[in-house]
């Protein structure tokens, strides 16, 4: 699994790029940075990348429902990108577990998730 985490204070926005299989230790590694752009500047916004990504881990999938409902109402939108058709449904199972609005773009439409997500 590979995660790459950028973030934009000016935009509020964090962008986690992922491949591969999330697994416990990528939100070990990711998670503190995101908790404290959410310390920082309250609400946030998220871009979720995800490019030849095959799901999570036992442990992970965990460590995802932890977080979100640690953070329902920290976060903003969410922007997910993806390649597959399971990975758009992903943008409507995870609606219950945010107060924040998520939209999926395909990869083919990467280029509209940023300005989406920022409000723009």
């Amino acid at each position: 699994m590979s995660v790459e985490l950028t973030t934009d204070s000016e935009n509020r926005l964090v962008t986690i790029r992922a491949t591969g299989k999330l697994t416990t230790e990528d939100y070990q590694q990711w998670v503190p940075q995101v908790e404290e752009m959410i310390q920082k500047f309250g609400k946030i916004r998220m871009i979720f990348a995800m490019h030849d990504f095959h799901g999570w881990k036992a442990g992970a999938l965990w460590e995802d429902v932890k977080f979100d409902l640690k953070h329902f109402a920290d976060i903003e939108r969410v922007a997910m990108v993806g390649e597959a058709k399971w990975e758009q449904g992903m943008s409507t199972f995870c609606r219950p577990f945010t107060a924040a609005k998520i939209q999926y773009f395909d990869s083919s439409r990467a280029d509209e998730a940023r300005p989406w997500a920022i409000g723009h």
